[in-house]
């Protein structure tokens, strides 16, 4: 499944680039999503930088059909490898799980903003339920972004 998503922030990319560089502000969105459980290092790297946050997450939210294939409680692990300032790749791994989330994070100056793009291809190896899984991660992974955007633009305005 192709996943898209936008975010618009009231700051330049370099601003908001530092925010996504910063282990506190990880942890605060991770925190802001009442997560179970989460480990956050960011490694500098050139000009960019490498991201994983491994978190465990509540699946109580979630459909039944889904909690019984999710369990109690299930890992996520974010790994975001940046370049420079303008994009990284993304990969998405719950282990133990047959699915697979990977695609590109992109900062573009919009006015005197920035917009950020997540692109995905989401795929779930289930047989019969595999599609409404696959949109149910997509939209989990939506409302993680938009949570994150929250916490993110109060984080711009200096609100930490």
């Amino acid at each position: 499944m192709k996943f898209r998503h936008e975010l618009t922030y009231d700051a330049p990319p370099a601003d908001v680039f530092a925010m996504l560089a910063d282990p506190a502000f990880r942890e605060a969105t991770c925190a802001a999503q009442d997560v179970v459980s989460a480990d956050v290092s960011i490694t500098p790297r050139g000009a960019g930088f490498d991201l994983v946050i491994d978190q465990q997450q509540k699946t109580t939210d979630l459909p039944g059909f889904a909690r019984t294939f999710a369990g109690d409680s299930t890992q996520a692990i974010q790994r975001e490898s940046w370049s420079d300032a303008t994009g990284a790749t993304l990969v998405i791994e719950a282990p133990g799980k047959p699915t697979s989330s990977s695609g590109t994070i992109t900062l573009s100056p919009k006015g005197s903003g920035t917009v950020e793009v997540v692109e995905l291809e989401i795929k779930v190896k289930v047989p019969l339920i595999g599609g409404k899984l696959e949109k149910l991660i997509g939209e989990k992974i939506a409302a993680g972004m938009d949570v994150e955007h929250t916490v993110g633009s109060a984080w711009l305005k200096g609100e930490k």
